[in-house]
């Protein structure tokens, strides 16, 4: 009965390989009750609380030219143009 062997699997306990219709994992020795079982299949993954508030500040990508860095080029500008005036009038 070849084509009715079991598809290998990982562990979703320790993320070991283990053989397809193998009843327990051979390296954390995690089963159906206490590791795979389709109550447990999502215990280890972590989904964000829907109360806890989510700063959408944090998750913008921050551009090469931020507020502070464009303020300093205007008055680098603004001295360059004043400087520039002053040679032209002598």
């Amino acid at each position: 009965m070849k084509g009715s062997k079991e598809p290998d699997f990982v562990c979703p306990h320790c993320g070991a390989d283990v053989p397809g219709g193998s009843k327990s994992c051979p390296e954390c020795g995690s089963d159906d009750q206490t590791g795979w079982s389709e109550d447990t299949y999502l215990d280890g993954v972590s989904l964000p609380d829907p109360d806890e508030e989510f700063d959408d500040e944090a998750s913008k990508p921050k551009g090469i030219l931020g507020p502070a860095r464009l303020l300093w080029i205007a008055i680098a500008v603004i001295l360059v143009a004043l400087w520039l005036f002053q040679m032209l009038k002598r």
